[in-house]
């Protein structure tokens, strides 16, 4: 049988890039160096990155289709070699975030504890309190920043910066915001891989623009996961509050969540625990308090951790009530208001400590 290169090509067509369902031939990656000796065939496909998952995969296809549209007698097998248009990619910035001074991870060991609520009243405390924030909504599976400020329906426009184009955060109540809610149908339920998800992540951090800010929050999701590595590797972040109810399964989840900082291949500092749902006081009765979640759960665990109890917020219908409402309650001059400008104050004393004491924290490099 006589080879000639359009039959392999031909052959070639057959084959799908995975990342768009295209065949490689039409997408351009069969280099032009195609060689034919007798039965052997050797040529290069052209790939984007050396990075690329999909490598292997289109290579041994590359193979398999030769060998049942040519021949099986084709002696392909190891000839392919593989070439990349950006073999050296540009080396991503030291520092993401210049502008801003303090970078704050709220996190829970689980989820239900009201982290996200404590992440936006927080957020406005702070920017009622004369600073600079930014909150970025990381919670990939859960996010509710978008509703919690009233931004369901917000769209992300892009601007350039200094050369770049730069994604431009929302911004409510003097907070840039910023949500994987905001790239999905708030409709549908979101179904991403962890690498989908963490790159997602990555562009809302590096390629916003996030300007000059006091106080960077991420409202990280609840638990430990790879979300988790993909914050510490991108950002060098100064601090986590972590935000806990008094029962004692949320405890021992929240437990495992500040050992996961203090480990020592992350080694982020702990500010200090919120605990969250600390009482319940009805309406009527304000100074009633019922414990029915357990009783300073969360004021025990900083005391056994060595970390500091930086507030208890009590159980109130409108801390709910207005974040349905897109009012977070941080905005009234209320006792629960009140309570999280008290949160505010705490976490900037806690930060202040914590910058006069500690060197700023490195990203966290993985060694495998």
């Amino acid at each position: 049988m006589t080879l000639y290169p359009n039959l392999i090509l031909d052959a070639l067509r057959q084959v799908r890039y995975p990342g768009n369902g295209q065949n490689i031939v039409e997408l351009g990656m069969v280099e032009d160096d195609m060689r034919i000796d007798g039965n052997k065939v050797s040529f290069s496909l052209l790939f984007e990155r050396p990075t690329d998952p999909f490598i292997k995969s289109v290579v041994k296809a590359a193979e398999a289709a030769i060998m049942t549209f040519v021949s099986h007698d084709v002696d392909i097998r190891g000839n392919i070699a593989v070439k990349t248009r950006h073999a050296n990619p540009s080396p991503k910035p030291a520092n993401p975030l210049p502008g801003v001074r303090n970078i704050i991870g709220v996190s829970s060991g689980k989820g239900g504890v009201g982290k996200s609520t404590v992440a936006a009243n927080l957020a406005v405390a702070l920017a009622r309190s004369g600073y600079k924030v930014g909150l970025l909504d990381a919670d990939i599976f859960g996010p509710s920043v978008p509703k919690m400020f009233g931004l369901e329906h917000a769209e992300l426009f892009m601007h350039e910066v200094d050369g770049r184009d730069l994604i431009i955060p929302a911004e409510k109540f003097g907070i840039k915001l910023l949500s994987i809610g905001f790239m999905v149908d708030p409709s549908k339920p979101v179904l991403w891989r962890g690498s989908m998800a963490s790159n997602a992540l990555n562009q809302l951090i590096t390629q916003a623009d996030w300007g000059e800010l006091d106080y960077f929050l991420i409202d990280m999701p609840p638990g430990t996961s790879d979300i988790h590595l993909t914050l510490v590797q991108t950002l060098g972040i100064t601090g986590v509050v972590i935000v806990s109810t008094p029962q004692e399964v949320a405890l021992a989840d929240a437990r495992k969540g500040v050992a996961m900082f203090m480990d020592e291949k992350v080694n982020v500092p702990v500010l200090g625990i919120v605990e969250n749902m600390a009482w319940f006081s009805p309406a009527p009765h304000p100074d009633e308090r019922y414990y029915i979640f357990g009783r300073e759960g969360a004021k025990r665990l900083a005391e056994e951790l060595g970390v500091k109890l930086l507030g208890q917020i009590p159980l109130v219908a409108d801390i709910c009530g207005q974040a349905d409402n897109g009012e977070p309650i941080a905005l009234a001059d209320s006792p629960e208001g009140i309570a999280f400008l008290s949160l505010a104050a705490e976490v900037k004393l806690a930060t202040d400590e914590r910058n006069a004491e500690l060197p700023p924290t490195s990203k966290v490099e993985l060694k495998h």
